[in-house]
């Protein structure tokens, strides 16, 4: 299988970003760090172990991302309005110079994107905010706002990257009608920790179903706990579902 390190300047974010690329053909694969998480951890978690045989078949292509959670979200130190406006950052760091790479790197116009945790956070909300970038969702035990770390303050930064928020009142057919013909996939445990991204969860559920977008959402055993060992058997089995 074909692993490749790099390391390339981001304009949007004023400093270096790691990244890494498994895999040599199929469909492209964004993956999202879960909180305060590294580009190298979907490897030392098993999560590429997990995918190798699509990996190595050429049937899919995986791109791990850098976070920088510790300067956004997760980052107590700064007012909650900052905090918006250092993800702002972050999403253009992804949208107009991390994609457009994979595009040219894959000859598709699109992605698919995936992420454990606050990774599907990330995933969801980049997805949901560039529905021309993005035609696939994989989700996994997600949390789908920011109020963990904020509290109760919302702003326009805020409020537009919730999109437990954002979406209950989006009514524009440009966005709706992409994430139509989109494939999502949302997934989660309903064992220990999985309390609140469960709830959350349910919550997606609802508005994509009032908003008559078709996505599947697969909740497993009382069992399942919100960790790397599941995570590693949800993602192939999400993949194997979606026909890659």
């Amino acid at each position: 299988m074909r692993v490749e390190s790099r390391i390339g300047f981001s304009p949007s974010l004023g400093h270096d970003l790691e990244y890494r690329v498994y895999g040599h053909g199929g469909q492209p694969l964004v993956a999202f760090s879960s909180m305060n998480g590294r580009f190298y951890d979907f490897e030392n978690f098993g999560m590429v172990d997990g995918i190798a045989r699509f990996l190595e078949a050429g049937r899919l292509t995986l791109y791990t991302l850098d976070s920088i959670d510790w300067q956004s979200w997760t980052n107590a130190a700064l007012h909650p309005s900052e905090r918006a406006r250092r993800h702002e950052a972050y999403d253009r760091y992804v949208a107009s110079e991390f994609i457009p790479l994979v595009r040219e790197e894959m000859g598709r116009a699109t992605t698919w994107v995936t992420g454990c945790s606050m990774g599907a956070y990330h995933a969801s909300n980049f997805f949901f905010r560039h529905p021309d970038l993005a035609d696939g969702l994989i989700a996994i035990s997600g949390v789908y706002q920011v109020r963990r770390f904020i509290g109760d303050f919302v702003d326009d930064g805020v409020y537009f990257n919730s999109p437990l928020l954002y979406l209950p009142n989006l009514d524009d057919q440009w966005y709706l009608e992409r994430y139509r013909r989109s494939q999502l996939a949302f997934c989660i445990g309903q064992g220990r920790w999985e309390e609140e991204c469960l709830a959350e969860t349910r919550a997606m559920q609802a508005i994509l179903d009032a908003k008559k977008v078709p996505a599947t959402f697969d909740y497993w055993g009382y069992d399942v706990d919100h960790d790397w060992p599941w995570w590693r058997r949800m993602l192939p089995h999400q993949l194997e579902r979606l026909g890659i």
